[in-house]
């Protein structure tokens, strides 16, 4: 009934009605604590790419992405990608370090005390562990680094976040921990937010220190499969690839990449994520070799994939359905799904390089113009998901 009185009341406000925001099926009591004024729901296009081929320690197997996008040729893009990288024997993906970051920062009287507050808190670091774990039975904080900036102290409290993003976690548990070190120091106040763990925002500071799962993909992609699927030579690529990076380092880019945003925010959106986290997930760092044997080898480094597989946006709707599609609903799934989201990330670098350096990628596009439905068939990609 209110978000009838809301959708009726901006009708009479602006003029507009909505009439497709007013259809979902959704349960309105589910979203309670995660939007507010509620009106309706945003429907946007979702389409699937696959199959990927994903050699990881927790994805293993083919699978099927589900990608929430607008944007014509993406969903194609990432289609092809996936089937060469497939086709090259699948992407080999590691989760090698979890951890995110919070920082509140401290005012010291002097910087004669800014030796003595670290020793403390370096010296305490068990003790300030145990309050803030007394928030959550599901975070651990990992450490503490701290970072003098004249008579100021940012303390970076890092934490494992299990299944969960985190966020809203991590920031209770620090608030806890820092008001038992206002009791216990000669701090003369502190704020909780100092802007160094750059939630939402580029850094190179989360380039360098990761910010959510710290994420390895590569692949090698023989001469044969890439003439075959991609159109294009594994020297021709490199030298694209070559070109732009020189182009990047030019523009002081905060990573290397082609088009990491993409499908981090058509998954994203699919999978119930916070859309906004793309800023950071998107910071990294693609890489190319040719071997000795003349075929292409593919890196990524993708330091910041901040996702859950439960809490927030993820378990109720089509979000949870798009995770199921994945085999990554529920717990003890979060390091499956960033392998996935790792996979699927080199499919687009090596689809949307391919392109750029054949010479079709405006030639895609601008058909696209003029095609109002182009199905991709997948009638001949079988295999089981895992």
């Amino acid at each position: 009934e209110f978000i009838a009185e809301r959708s009726k009341w901006v009708a009479e406000k602006t003029g507009a009605h909505l009439h497709h925001a007013g259809q979902y099926s959704l349960n309105p009591d589910e979203l309670k604590s995660r939007v507010e004024n509620m009106i309706g729901v945003a429907q946007i296009p979702l389409g699937i790419a696959g199959p990927l081929k994903v050699n990881g320690e927790h994805a293993k197997g083919l699978f099927y992405v589900p990608l929430a996008t607008t944007e014509g040729t993406l969903v194609e893009t990432y289609q092809r990608g996936m089937f060469a990288v497939t086709m090259a024997g699948g992407a080999n993906v590691r989760v090698i370090k979890e951890s995110l970051s919070f920082s509140p920062i401290f005012m010291l009287r002097s910087i004669t005390e800014v030796p003595r507050f670290i020793a403390r808190i370096k010296q305490n670091f068990d003790t300030i562990k145990g309050v803030a774990e007394t928030t959550t039975s599901h975070g651990k904080l990992l450490d503490i680094v701290p970072y003098p900036v004249g008579r100021r102290v940012i303390l970076d409290f890092r934490y494992y976040t299990g299944d969960a993003m985190g966020l809203n976690m991590v920031s209770i548990a620090t608030h806890k921990a820092c008001e038992h070190i206002m009791e216990r120091s000669d701090a003369e106040y502190y704020y909780m937010v100092s802007n160094l763990s750059s939630d939402k925002k580029a850094s190179f500071f989360n380039l360098i220190t990761g910010y959510g799962k710290d994420v390895l993909v590569e692949a090698t992609f023989p001469r044969d499969v890439m003439l075959k699927y991609l159109a294009t030579s594994p020297e021709a690529f490199y030298d694209f690839w070559i070109s732009v990076f020189l182009g990047g380092s030019q523009a002081g880019m905060v990573g290397m990449n082609g088009h990491f945003a993409n499908a981090l925010a058509a998954i994203f959106m699919a999978c119930g994520q916070d859309v906004a986290q793309v800023v950071n997930a998107s910071v990294g760092t693609t890489i190319c070799e040719i071997t000795s044997s003349g075929d292409l080898l593919m890196t990524l480094k993708l330091p910041n994939i901040i996702i859950g597989t439960i809490g927030g946006g993820t378990m109720a709707g089509t979000a949870k359905e798009c995770l199921e599609v994945l085999g990554c609903a529920g717990s003890a799934k979060a390091e499956k799904f960033a392998e996935i989201i790792g996979a699927t990330l080199l499919g687009g670098e090596v689809a949307i390089g391919a392109a750029m350096a054949s010479g079709s990628f405006v030639k895609a596009h601008m058909s696209r113009r003029n095609i109002s439905s182009h199905p991709i068939s997948m009638s001949k990609h079988t295999g089981d998901q895992n």
